[in-house]
């Protein structure tokens, strides 16, 4: 089957296994969703993730995912830059999330980032997801 937004599909199956309370969760591998892995690991949405090479260019991730007293730390995570519709934000425009509680996972030249980042090193770029 063939996935159209490989990152939404990862966000959706880290949704999916929250709500059944599973501790890890698999995902095929790519640069992009490795990058936004590393980005929730280091705002410690995750606990962290492993890498697995099948061969054929084939790779697979372990997403651990991380509980704070039997509820999940994500509580909600979004896609808002879609295929049919990308989303841009400038730097002084970088959406907040919560009010600073959350974080927005943005791409930008200077690599994928999380939003107080990218407003530390003044750049803009495309809003991958929302992570409260």
């Amino acid at each position: 089957m063939s996935v159209n937004d490989p990152l939404g599909d990862m966000l959706t199956r880290i949704r999916n296994a929250q709500m059944r309370r599973k501790s890890k969760v698999s995902t095929p591998g790519s640069r992009l969703r490795a990058h936004v892995l590393d980005v929730l690991k280091d705002e410690g949405y995750i606990r962290g993730y492993s890498s697995t090479e099948f061969g054929n260019g084939r790779t697979e991730f372990e997403i651990e995912l991380k509980y704070f007293e039997g509820e999940p730390v994500i509580r909600e995570i979004q896609r808002v830059s879609k295929p049919g519709r990308r989303v841009y934000s400038a730097v002084d425009a970088m959406p907040r999330v919560a009010n600073g509680l959350g974080i927005t996972i943005v791409s930008t030249p200077k690599g994928v980032m999380a939003d107080h980042s990218a407003r530390e090193q003044n750049v803009g770029g495309e809003v991958l997801c929302r992570v409260f």
